[in-house]
Formats: structure tokens, C-alpha cells, sequence
């Protein structure tokens, strides 16, 4: 494994990859799909990630692509619960990974992380966490963490713009010995598995600020006072990240 926080490696693979993402419904920006892809692009061949969360495979299709220039694969887990429009999200996604040609690279692992978790005896070479947002689950996706060796690296969406991923994030990560923050592309953070320090947990306090920031425009665009998040500096019908 390359160290965490390397150069980035194929700029002209990732705009190909991101034109077949961009199209498949999800909450991924351009920015976020690049910190995944370079994470994917930092492993060896024979690498597993492990991406928790999938809907309709937008983050998938980015790691894919990723895993197959240096031979890596993907291992994605979801439940499927939902329905859309007479097609199942399952279905969709299945059609989405066939349409980008990753059938031989992405492995799909039904059922909730929280069940598969204690089971899981496989390594993992990089984890992405983009489940169910409560601070439980949240927590038990961390400890797939198990699996992964020191210096491999941990991407999670929406760790500063929902409570209860950063809730998991201040009571899991912030004490523990084995989390260090590297960085954040929007609301997707990047840690990585060294004992962290004193500077490093400060980070993660720092980040404070932007997360009430978010809630506070969520929850105003939820009580139907769009025009006041203009005071927050957002002018968007949608809740940011």
C-alpha cells in the first residue's frame, strides 16, 4: 500500500469515470468522487475495498473504475430496501454496474453492514462508509476497521453534515488511538488508521463550526425558511452535502 495522502494518478482516467458516475442519481459531488477515486488509485493489485452503502452504485462506479487500473476490486454492501418507481434500487444499481462494464471488478454483499459485520473474516484494504446515518450504526460501521491493516484509510460521506455520523465521529473517533483525520472534500473525511496526535483530534474539533452550520441550514430549509440560510451563505432548495 502506497502512504495515505500520495500524489493523485490518473487525472484523465478519473474525468472518464466521473462523466459515467455523474449521470447515476446520488448525493456524490465531483469533489468527493475524486478523493475516492485517488484512495482507490493508492492500492495495490489484489486490494479489497469495502464500500457500505451503495444505492444506485454513483460511488461505486467511481471505485470500480478506480480498482480496475491497478487491479484492485470492489466489495459493496447494501440491503436494498427502497423501491423507485416500479424498479427496485437493487436493480437499478445492477444496471448501473452493468452499463460501466464492472461486473468482473464489483462483488455485491446483500444485507445490512451490522449483520454482515461479525462474520466478515476477509481483509480490507480500503473502507468506505456511506450507510445508514444514525449514530449505531454509524459506530458498528467503523468496526470494520478490524479487518484493515495500519496505514490504510477510512473515506466517510456526510461525517460533518449529519448528527449522527458526527456524533460516532466525537465519541469513536476523536478519543480513540487508532484514528487520525487527514482531510475532507466537502462532507466526505478522510482518516486514516496511526495513532493520532494531540494536533490531529484538534482538527476534527476545528470542523465543529462548518458541521452546526450545516444542521442549522437543514434544519431552516425543514421548517420552510429557505430565505434565511441565505444569512448562512447557502441559496439552494436542498440541504447542503
Amino acid at each position: 500500500m502506497e502512504k495515505a495522502g500520495a500524489a493523485p494518478v490518473d487525472a484523465t482516467g478519473f474525468d472518464a469515470a466521473w462523466k459515467l458516475a455523474d449521470d447515476i442519481p446520488g448525493w456524490l459531488t465531483r469533489d468527493q468522487g475524486r478523493s475516492l477515486w485517488d484512495a482507490a488509485c493508492r492500492l495495490g493489485p489484489g486490494a479489497t475495498i469495502v464500500e457500505i452503502g451503495s444505492h444506485q452504485g454513483r460511488s461505486t462506479v467511481v471505485l470500480g473504475l478506480a480498482a480496475r487500473t491497478v487491479g484492485a476490486h470492489v466489495v459493496a454492501v447494501d440491503p436494498f430496501v427502497e423501491w423507485r418507481g416500479g424498479m427496485t434500487i437493487r436493480e437499478r444499481f445492477e444496471a448501473n454496474i452493468a452499463a460501466a462494464g464492472l461486473g468482473d471488478v464489483v462483488e455485491l454483499v446483500i444485507g445490512y453492514s451490522t449483520k454482515l459485520r461479525p462474520g466478515w473474516s476477509r481483509p480490507i484494504d480500503l473502507l468506505y462508509i456511506d450507510g445508514k446515518h444514525d449514530y449505531w450504526t454509524y459506530s458498528d460501521d467503523l468496526r470494520w476497521s478490524a479487518h484493515m491493516a495500519p496505514g490504510a484509510e477510512i473515506l466517510v460521506h456526510d461525517c460533518y453534515s449529519s448528527v449522527g455520523v458526527t456524533l460516532g465521529t466525537l465519541a469513536k473517533v476523536l478519543p480513540a488511538s487508532r484514528y487520525t483525520y487527514l482531510d475532507r472534500a466537502g462532507s466526505l473525511a478522510r482518516f486514516v488508521l496511526r495513532r493520532p496526535r494531540v494536533a490531529d483530534r484538534l482538527r476534527i474539533l476545528r470542523e465543529l463550526p462548518w458541521f452546526t452550520r450545516n444542521v442549522i441550514i437543514k434544519g431552516l430549509l425543514y421548517l420552510r425558511l429557505r430565505p434565511l440560510t441565505r444569512h448562512f451563505g447557502h441559496d439552494s432548495p436542498y440541504a447542503p452535502y
